[in-house]
């Protein structure tokens, strides 16, 4: 067979979402913001956080047994672990891939960690693929992590604000090669520099290490260290962006705008949500709002998804995009054909 022949199917998914909330009206104390308004405006109807045993990687694991249970596939089959969870786990300096690998019994696999804040799913969707196509040794990929980047939110802090949605959980893919059905087709990733130190948790890094004075100053939560360079940049980029990469992604695909069966979107305030369908030409229930879960980072396309196959609106012949943003900043998106391949 021709490498050009070759396709990429999604075999199944798999969640983790832990069983603590923080709900609008938890927010709401928090921030001092009319409980009213972090429903409508902010989205947020509750969110999940991590409880006492729900480590990073912990719930990458969990949610990656869970699609070994949905799929059936013995972990002996997976040839290599593409670890998506954030750099924000169990330890300081970790690779968690391979204790993934291990904890799942993918004995046969070899496992690396990838990186791309909350674009992070979509890329390595993209490199799957690549990867599957390119090397005739790869024939089974799990994609598996977890977040909870929610530990680095001040909610006294209005600056990040736009970040109060943010949630824990872990979410898993499992991708065949050859498999002729849910074929994985072409992304579009755009990343920008300029805003690469906008927004970051300074403290504990190379620059300003642990210590009291680090700790005393609060410099180990997630900050906007330039709020008026990232409000007017994304003012001016992002929407665009998200536009641009959903369109590119398609269009490499086959397809255009008026294709698309369902979007698989990360969480974000509701008017945006609703511009980018109405943008698009899609009604409501050509996506789900997250408002019940928050934003789980990279997890958000696989909760999507699933939630989607759940509730009947994933079809065989639908045109499925998984879209994401994330600081640094990152836009990207993907395109799927759901169903037996034609």
């Amino acid at each position: 067979m021709e490498r050009k022949d070759i396709n990429v199917g999604i075999v199944g998914t798999g969640l983790y979402i832990p069983e603590t909330y923080m709900t609008a009206e938890d927010i709401a104390k928090e921030t001092g913001i009319p409980e009213e308004i972090i429903k409508t405006k902010f989205g947020i109807i509750r969110k999940p956080i991590p409880g006492p045993e729900d480590h990073t990687c912990h719930m990458g694991i969990q949610a990656a047994k869970d699609c070994l249970r949905r799929t059936g596939v013995d972990p002996k089959e997976i040839d290599l672990i593409i670890y998506i969870g954030e750099e924000h786990k169990e330890y300081l300096l970790w690779t968690s891939g391979i204790k993934l690998q291990y904890e799942i019994g993918a004995e046969n696999a070899w496992a690396f960690d990838m990186a791309l804040r909350c674009g992070t799913a979509v890329a390595a969707l993209k490199i799957a693929k690549d990867m599957m196509v390119a090397d005739d040794n790869i024939n089974t990929v799990m994609i598996a992590g977890g977040y909870r980047n929610v530990d680095f939110i001040d909610y006294k802090n209005p600056r990040v604000s736009f970040m109060y949605d943010l949630a824990a959980g872990g979410g898993a893919i499992l991708l065949k090669k050859n498999y002729n059905r849910n074929i994985v087709l072409e992304a579009s990733i755009i990343t920008d520099g300029s805003f690469s130190e906008d927004v970051a948790v300074v403290g504990g890094g190379t620059k300003y290490p642990v210590s009291h004075e680090m700790i005393d100053k609060g410099l180990y939560k997630l900050d906007v260290l330039n709020m008026e360079h990232m409000k007017k940049g994304l003012e001016e980029k992002s929407m665009p962006n998200f536009l641009g990469v959903i369109k590119e992604s398609l269009r490499k695909s086959g397809y255009t705008p008026s294709d698309i069966g369902y979007l698989a979107i990360l969480h974000m305030k509701r008017s945006a949500h609703e511009f980018i369908l109405n943008e698009l030409g899609l009604s409501p229930d050509k996506s789900i709002y997250l408002e019940n879960y928050g934003h789980m980072g990279q997890i958000d396309q696989i909760l999507s998804t699933q939630l989607a196959l759940e509730e009947g609106k994933i079809k065989d012949g639908d045109v499925v995009v998984w879209v994401s943003a994330g600081i640094g900043y990152v836009w990207d998106a993907i395109t799927i054909k759901w169903g037996p391949i034609e």
